[in-house]
């Protein structure tokens, strides 16, 4: 009965013999776009897939060198090779031993044509947004039966328990899934509670991924003001969401290690700073204690008065320095004012003073003089003036009996005169007031 059983490497090697008998495995010709690439020292190892199917792929370093051109991530070629099965993992693979550029995909076209456009744009070089160090509200948006939400549930509960993780339950592939991905990162916004936003499903091929390389999709990341964590597809698979996002994760249990932090780290790292605290303030304490000792023995405290020794001598010094500098200027004014006197006395101005003496009293007794004759001249010249005015007074006149006639002025013919008019006579001593009764003209014989 035993002998009914078979071991499972012998299946394996049993099935590999299949393989590498069978005619038509031997030499295989594919079609498919290069998936999960990466360029490594040796042999290469990726996938070829369509929309339906992927096969794993072998490239051996010498057939690999031989290739004229550079394989890329979903770069459409043409494979020779043969196919075998990997006894290790008991998965088939092929054996590439020639490849041939077959033109660039479709939906890899369109990928690296809006990648260019938002990259113009600069929404890939925009500063991303910091994530809080300790959430309390996270959004999740994926698929709620797929693994990704349990694994982010776990990570997080194991990791930080106090953070409340939210579903926001959402197609994350097929046509309808870059819809439903804006609308719930909008409902996420329009919440305005939440610290992070998770974005995230499983690995799959290009289509699979593609709603995440809508532009819609990437726009709503850019533009969301909660820190976006994109964790969409494996580690080698590159969407338009993850480099807009505001952090990549490679998968969904890296996503909430990113997200939330390790809680029991932290509690280490609180009671490591709350000791290091008590360390710091009980050297503090012993250091003012000592600096406080230090003080307290002080000669300043214990003997007061030398505090002001050294201010008391630099008084003392200073005044000997006042009282000698006061002195030196004294004697230099003294000295300046002897020598001033000697001067003065070389140069005494007594002679001078006598003979402008002299010369004034003689100068007086001249002016006196010359004043005397003047005024004797002028009064003599007075007197002469008054004794020919007298000569000319009217009033000499009237005393030997003449007198004047007035009528508002002196009337000087008989003309000036009517009848009746009031005339005053004016005399050596008085005046008299008369009328006019008659006039008589003489004749001018």
């Amino acid at each position: 009965m035993a002998q009914q059983y078979l071991s499972v490497t012998a299946l394996t090697k049993y099935l590999k013999r299949k393989f590498d008998v069978d005619p038509y495995l031997e030499r295989v010709f594919l079609t498919g776009e290069i998936s999960n690439f990466r360029l490594r020292p040796n042999h290469q190892y990726f996938s070829l897939k369509d929309d339906r199917a992927k096969i794993s792929a072998i490239m051996f370093k010498g057939a690999f060198d031989k290739l004229t051109f550079k394989p890329e991530e979903g770069m459409k070629v043409m494979a020779v090779g043969r196919i075998s099965l990997y006894e290790a993992s008991g998965n088939y693979q092929i054996y590439i031993e020639h490849m041939e550029p077959d033109g660039i995909g479709a939906l890899y076209q369109a990928y690296e044509q809006l990648k260019e456009k938002l990259d113009k744009e600069g929404l890939f070089r925009a500063p991303k947004k910091n994530l809080p160090r300790y959430p309390k509200r996270i959004a999740v948006l994926t698929s709620p039966s797929g693994a990704v939400i349990r694994d982010i549930i776990t990570t997080a509960r194991r990791r930080y328990p106090i953070a409340q993780i939210v579903l926001f339950p959402t197609v994350v592939q097929g046509d309808k899934a870059a819809d439903d991905v804006v609308r719930n990162i909008a409902r996420v916004e329009a919440a305005g509670d939440f610290d992070t936003m998770i974005l995230g499903r499983g690995g799959g091929s290009i289509e699979d991924l593609w709603p995440f390389n809508e532009e819609r999709v990437a726009r709503a990341i850019f533009d969301a003001r909660t820190p976006v964590i994109s964790s969409v597809g494996h580690e080698t698979d590159t969407t338009i969401a993850d480099l807009v996002a505001d952090v990549r994760a490679a998968t969904p249990t890296a996503a909430a290690e990113l997200a939330v932090p390790l809680l029991s780290e932290e509690l280490l790292r609180i009671e490591e700073r709350q000791t290091r605290l008590q360390q710091a303030f009980v050297r503090q304490l012993q250091r003012k204690d000592e600096r406080y000792q230090r003080i307290r023995n002080s000669y300043i405290f214990r003997q007061p008065e030398r505090l002001y020794e050294a201010q008391s001598l630099k008084l003392d010094q200073l005044q000997q320095r006042m009282i000698q500098q006061m002195q030196t200027l004294r004697y230099e004014k003294e000295r300046e004012a002897n020598q001033m006197i000697h001067r003065l006395e070389q140069v005494v101005p007594t002679n001078r003073v006598r003979e402008s003496d002299q010369q004034v009293r003689y100068l007086s007794e001249r002016l006196n003089k010359q004043i005397r004759l003047i005024f004797d001249d002028k009064q003599r010249q007075f007197q002469q003036a008054i004794q020919a005015l007298d000569l000319l007074s009217p009033l000499k006149i009237m005393g030997r009996g003449y007198s004047y006639t007035t009528k508002e002025a002196v009337v000087k013919s008989v003309h000036e005169l009517t009848v009746g008019d009031q005339l005053d006579i004016h005399y050596q001593d008085g005046q008299a007031k008369v009328e006019v009764l008659e006039i008589k003209e003489e004749d001018a014989d």
